[in-house]
């Protein structure tokens, strides 16, 4: 049995082999067909005319191996670019793999460490190479997906980009809204302070959304995510550069169009910044899993007065949560003066969480509404797109290599019908 599994094992590589080879001959033998010559003269892309200079080889890598073309080459002599025609058809210019061979490799890269996406390529696809340049071919791709997303996003943010609204409309739209943060290099914390004891900074902070849409509520009235729904966005910039990407996305995903938007957020200042200056008309939900977390940490800094009310106080007082009634929090808060200079500011920072976000917390409203009152999709968003693949042990990224891999990571976490409405042939300029 075993013997026999082995020789079929080696069968099947022999003949993998075979056919690979095979398929690169016919594949550069149809290539070959059109050798790319477009006459004496073509426009160099720099404003001048580039003339025929003959026929130069290329060889790429393809998903069925090393394929050689070769190509009329014209020349500028103005300035000196030279460039084959062909290869801009083919999608190969400048490159040394084919676009079906790098999609290939950004799939597997953006799923694991370089290395193991390597071997990946190797014993699924029968295609061998370095894992330096599974690196490199992976880094550039996401990094021009990156660029021509936020070229998008501007234009978009700006009107002049019109995009399509979704059909069919869904009921609800929500923009759940967090930050995390990447383990880099110590030359990307140069001068950052952080939260470690010596006060340096080791890691950079992604901020991310996750835009869904919700039509249902299951039999106990609870709100449902639409199925394949989601689309991620992230960036290491400021929250001023974020807030376009978000604005960007919102209008995409049809928050002009949709009868109820919510931005879902965990409390932070900067994210209900966003949601006020993007969309003022939109619903901002605090997370109630961060909110009861809060009233935990609270009756924690009360712990000293509560005594053996502390239990009953909390339960009363996450049942006043559930309804929305922080100012019968605070009152029960008021209660307990703390007079002690840390305990003070400890008890009053927690509490300015609950003021600050009170009509972020009207939680009976928004249930009854069937709204969700929690951002555990954004949270599971930054364990799942960020921490899986850039968290592991040992990893130190510079942002740029960061960025360009979580570009990749929250275009393959996107839904598969978003990329129809990314195709620009499905889209209106505005006038």
């Amino acid at each position: 049995m075993s013997c026999g599994g082995s020789a079929l094992g080696a069968a099947e590589q022999v003949l993998r082999a075979g056919l690979l080879r095979l398929g690169g001959t016919v594949l550069g033998e149809v290539l070959s067909a059109d050798r790319g010559h477009r006459g004496h003269r073509v426009p160099c892309g720099r404003g001048h005319a580039a003339e025929f200079e003959g026929y130069r080889p290329k060889t790429f890598d393809t998903v069925l191996g090393p394929v050689t073309l070769t190509r009329a080459w014209y020349r500028c002599a103005q300035c000196g670019h030279g460039l084959a025609p062909r290869d801009g058809e083919l999608g190969v210019a400048g490159a040394s793999m084919s676009p079906g061979l790098a999609a290939m490799n950004d799939i597997a890269a953006a799923a694991g460490p370089f290395a193991g996406a390597a071997r990946l390529l190797q014993e699924l696809a029968g295609v061998r190479l370095a894992v330096k340049r599974v690196e490199r071919a992976a880094e550039k791709s996401g990094a021009a997906l990156a660029a021509a997303g936020r070229e998008r996003a501007r234009l978009t943010a700006a009107r002049r980009l019109a995009p399509l609204p979704p059909s069919p409309l869904p009921d609800k739209l929500y923009a759940a809204i967090d930050g995390t943060g990447v383990p880099v290099t110590s030359r990307e914390t140069a001068g950052r302070q952080g939260k470690g004891e010596d006060g340096r900074a080791r890691t950079r902070e992604v901020k991310l959304g996750v835009f869904f849409t919700q039509d249902e509520l299951d039999k106990d009235g609870y709100p449902v995510r639409d199925r394949d729904s989601a689309s991620v966005i992230a960036t290491f910039e400021p929250a001023a550069t974020f807030s376009e990407l978000v604005k960007a996305e919102g209008i995409r995903r049809g928050a002009d169009h949709v009868r109820q938007f919510t931005v879902l957020g965990d409390g932070a200042a900067w994210i209900w910044g966003i949601a006020t200056d993007k969309f003022p008309g939109a619903t901002q939900v605090v997370d109630l899993f961060h909110a009861r977390e809060h009233l935990h940490a609270l009756a924690r800094s009360l712990e000293f007065m509560l005594l053996d009310r502390h239990d009953e106080w909390l339960a009363a007082r996450l049942e006043d949560l559930d309804y929305g009634y922080i100012h019968g929090i605070e009152a029960a808060v008021r209660k307990y003066p703390v007079t002690d200079g840390s305990k003070k500011d400890e008890v009053e920072r927690e509490l300015g969480y609950f003021l600050n976000n009170a009509p972020r917390m009207r939680y009976h409203w928004f249930r009854e509404r069937g709204l969700f009152v929690g951002s555990g999709v954004v949270e599971a968003g930054c364990k799942t797109v960020i921490g899986q693949r850039l968290k592991q042990s040992g990893m130190h990224w510079t942002t740029s290599g960061a960025d360009s891999i979580i570009t990749l990571r929250c275009d393959q976490a996107s839904n598969q019908p978003e990329t129809v409405c990314r195709n620009p042939h499905n889209q209106t300029h505005a006038a």
